[in-house]
C-alpha cells in the first residue's frame, strides 16, 4: 500500500503566518479591483469608498398625517369655545400621508381633529404650531450626509437609505470567484439511492454556504471520485475558471487520499499538516498563482480549518475586515482532558445557572455534525495544556452571537461633522472598531458620561463669567468621576443664511424682524447656549424670535432647514455652511472638546479613536478640508481629574 505520512505537523500560529506570508508573496491578499453597479444589485457587497448622500430625504416637505394642509397662523386661537372655519384652496388643502405640503402651507392638521361644514369649509378647534404632522426637507437623510463608510458589507435597508437620497450606482469591491470540489468514490448526491458504505454528499453545501456567508458566491463542481488523473483535471479547471479553489476530502494519509500529490504536482504545497484537533490534515497550496486548500473529510475539521485559512482570505479578496469572534468568560461544567501537543478546538452548551454562565463540552468527534449544530461555542484548549479542570473559567468562542457591539465605541453629546470622518477612518481599523454617536447636546454628554452609559462625551460649553470651555460644568457635573477632557478640534460657529443672503442678515439684531424665520438647536446644546448668550447681550427674548422654539438636533439639520427654503438663518458651523453652499456669519470660534472617563483610557476602541485624531494624517487632510476647523490642540489634554 502506498499510505503518505504527513510533510509538516506544524503549530496552528505558525501555520497561519506562513500561509499569511506565502498568499502575499504571490499577491492573494489584494483586493480584487473596484466596479461601479446598480445599487438594486449591490445587496451583501462591500463598500469600496465612502457613500455620500446625493439628495436630502425627503426632497419635499411631506405630509405626515391624513389631513388637510394649513397655515399655522390661521389656526391661531382656536378652541372648543371659539372654533375656527377655513376654507378650501385659500386657507386649507386635503392631504394624504407622503403628499407634498402644498405651497405656502406650513402644518398639517389631522383628519380625525377636523369637523367637516360643507364641501368647502371645515372647522377646528385646536391651533397647530409650525411644522406639525410635516415631514421637512432633510428630515430623515441630509444632502452630502454620510450614509455608509468604505468597507461595509451593505444590507438590505442600506440599500433603501442610498435609493432614498437619489443613487443609483454605487463603487464596491470586486469580489471573486470560488470552487468547492467534493471528492470521494463513496459519495452519492442527496436524493440518490443509497446503499451500504455511501455518504450523502453534504459537505460543499456547508462549505459553499459559509463562502456565501462571507460574500463569495462559491460553486459547487460534481463529485470526484478517487482516481489521481480525475482530481488533477478538476483542480486544473477549477484553477483556470475561479479565484479560489477548495478540495474537500483526500486531504488525510490514506491510500486513496490524493489531493495533496495532486497539488504538489500542479503547484506547490505549502503546507500539509497542522497540529490541531479536529482538523489536522489541511492541506493549503498555490496552483498558478491562487490558492488551493485541501480540507480533511469531516465536516467539524472541515468547518474549523476553513474558518482559519480560508475566511481572512475570503476577508483581503473583498478588501473586508470580518469582527473578531465574540469571546464570553465561562465555568466549565466539567473536567476535560486533552492530549499534550495539540492545540484543541472543544464545542460547549453554554446556559445562565443563577449569576455563573456554565460551559458543558458538547461531542468531540470530528464527524459529530449535530455536536456543532448544537454548539454555542468553541473552547481552544492550548498545545502546552493536558486538559481543563472542572470549575476552571475559560474562554468561548461563541458561534450564536455577532461581536459588532463588543467593539462599539459609543460617543453621546454634541454634533459634529467630524464624527462622520472619525466613524469611517475607525472602521478601517483592525480589529473593527464602529462608531455610534447620539446627537443630544453638549449637557446630555455630559449627563452621559454621570450614569455611566457613554465611552466619550463631545461637548463645547462656554462658561460666560470666565469665558473658559467645557471645565466650569465638568467640576459642577463631574467632580467625582476621574476623566481627561480632549480637544478635538476649534472650530467656527456663525449664522447659517441662503446663498445672496435674499433677507439682507447681518448678526442677530435680525431675528427681531418678523419676515426672518430662525431655527434653533435643542435645549442643552452648547450652540443652544451660545444663541443665548448673544441674545442676552442684545436684550432680546426669546418670543420676540420667530422660530426660537423650533429645534434642531444637529448642525446639517439646520443647514438643511435653511438650504431647502423652511428657515431663513439658524446659528450652526461652517463646515455645515460649505458642505451645503449657504453663505456664513461668523460669529465665535469655539473649543470642542472630548470627555474622556479614565476608566476607559485603555480600551482599545478607545485607544483607536486617539491614535486616529493625534497621528492620522488622513484624517486631518480630510477635516481641514470640511472648512472652518482649526486642529492645533487635537488630542491635547486641556483639563484632568
Amino acid at each position: 500500500m502506498d499510505r503518505k505520512i504527513y510533510i509538516d505537523n506544524m503549530n496552528l500560529d505558525e501555520a497561519l503566518d506562513l500561509w499569511k506570508h506565502k498568499l502575499t508573496e504571490v499577491g492573494c491578499l489584494t483586493p480584487l479591483e473596484p466596479e461601479t453597479i446598480p445599487v438594486d444589485k449591490a445587496l451583501g457587497r462591500i463598500t469600496a469608498e465612502p457613500v455620500f448622500a446625493r439628495l436630502s430625504s425627503p426632497f419635499y416637505n411631506a405630509s405626515a398625517m391624513d389631513g388637510i394642509g394649513v397655515r399655522f397662523q390661521d389656526t391661531v386661537g382656536a378652541s372648543e369655545v371659539n372654533p375656527i372655519r377655513l376654507v378650501l384652496h385659500s386657507q386649507f388643502e386635503w392631504v394624504n400621508t407622503g403628499n407634498v405640503l402644498p405651497e405656502g402651507f406650513n402644518a398639517v392638521i389631522m383628519v380625525e381633529d377636523i369637523q367637516p361644514i360643507d364641501e368647502n369649509t371645515v372647522e377646528i378647534i385646536a391651533p397647530v404650531t409650525p411644522w406639525k404632522h410635516v415631514r421637512t426637507i432633510g428630515e430623515d437623510i441630509v444632502a452630502t450626509e454620510l450614509i455608509l463608510p468604505d468597507g461595509h458589507r451593505i444590507r438590505p435597508i442600506d440599500l433603501g437609505a442610498l435609493l432614498a437620497t437619489g443613487l443609483t450606482e454605487i463603487k464596491v469591491c470586486g469580489i471573486p470567484s470560488a470552487i468547492v470540489i467534493p471528492t470521494g468514490s463513496e459519495l452519492v448526491q442527496p436524493g440518490e439511492q443509497l446503499k451500504p458504505g455511501n455518504i450523502i454528499e453534504f459537505n460543499s453545501r456547508v462549505l459553499a454556504g459559509y463562502l456565501l456567508e462571507w460574500g463569495l458566491p462559491a460553486y459547487r463542481s460534481p463529485i470526484v471520485s478517487d482516481r489521481p488523473e480525475l482530481l488533477k483535471t478538476a483542480i486544473s479547471s477549477a484553477v483556470a475558471d475561479y479565484d479560489l479553489v477548495i478540495v474537500n476530502a483526500g486531504a488525510s494519509a490514506g491510500t486513496k487520499d490524493h489531493t495533496v500529490s495532486v497539488i504538489g504536482e500542479l503547484g506547490e504545497v505549502v503546507l500539509h499538516g497542522v497540529n490541531i484537533k479536529p482538523g489536522k490534515p489541511v492541506i493549503l497550496g498555490i496552483v498558478k498563482g491562487k490558492p488551493v486548500i485541501g480540507l480533511p473529510g469531516y465536516t467539524i475539521s472541515a468547518v474549523i480549518t476553513l474558518n482559519l485559512f480560508v475566511k481572512p482570505l475570503a476577508d483581503s479578496f473583498q478588501g473586508f475586515q470580518s469582527p473578531p469572534p465574540k469571546l464570553l468568560e465561562a465555568t466549565l461544567a466539567r473536567p476535560l482532558s486533552s492530549k499534550l501537543g495539540v492545540e484543541e478546538f472543544i464545542r460547549v452548551k453554554l446556559g445562565r445557572v443563577g449569576d455563573v454562565m456554565t460551559g458543558t463540552p458538547a461531542g468531540r468527534g470530528a464527524g459529530a455534525v449535530m455536536s456543532l449544530v448544537q454548539a454555542d461555542g468553541f473552547i481552544r484548549v492550548p498545545a502546552n495544556s493536558e486538559g481543563l479542570g472542572a470549575a476552571e473559567k475559560v474562554r468561548v468562542e461563541l458561534l450564536r452571537d455577532e461581536n459588532e457591539i463588543e467593539n462599539t465605541l459609543v460617543f453621546i453629546g454634541s454634533h459634529d461633522n467630524i464624527l462622520d470622518v472619525l466613524a469611517n477612518l475607525l472602521h478601517r481599523q483592525r480589529p473593527v472598531c464602529r462608531l455610534s454617536s447620539a446627537h443630544v447636546g453638549s449637557m446630555g454628554g455630559i449627563m452621559a458620561i454621570r450614569r455611566g452609559e457613554a465611552h466619550l462625551a463631545g461637548t463645547h460649553l462656554l462658561d460666560e463669567k470666565t469665558g473658559e470651555y467645557n471645565i466650569t460644568f465638568i467640576k459642577k457635573y463631574l467632580s467625582g468621576t476621574p476623566l481627561q477632557l480632549i480637544n478635538l478640534t476649534y472650530r467656527e460657529q456663525g449664522l447659517l443664511i441662503p446663498k445672496g443672503n435674499p433677507l439682507g442678515i447681518n448678526g442677530f439684531n435680525d431675528l427681531v424682524r418678523k419676515e426672518v424665520r430662525f431655527i434653533n438647536r435643542q435645549r442643552g446644546a452648547g450652540t443652544r447656549l451660545l444663541t443665548d448668550m448673544h441674545l442676552n447681550r442684545l436684550s432680546i427674548s426669546p418670543d420676540q424670535v420667530n422660530g426660537y422654539d423650533r429645534e434642531e438636533y444637529t448642525h446639517m439639520n439646520v443647514a438643511s432647514a435653511i438650504a431647502s427654503s423652511n428657515a431663513d438663518t439658524g446659528l450652526a458651523i461652517r463646515a455645515a455652511a460649505v458642505a451645503l453652499g449657504l453663505d456664513f456669519i461668523p460669529v465665535a470660534e469655539e473649543r470642542y472638546d472630548l470627555i474622556l472617563p479614565k476608566i476607559f483610557l485603555q480600551d482599545s476602541k478607545v485607544l483607536a479613536l486617539l491614535q486616529v485624531i493625534k497621528e492620522d494624517k488622513e484624517f486631518r487632510l480630510i477635516v481641514e478640508g470640511l472648512g472652518g476647523y482649526n486642529l492645533r490642540d487635537c488630542g491635547r489634554i486641556m483639563y484632568e481629574q
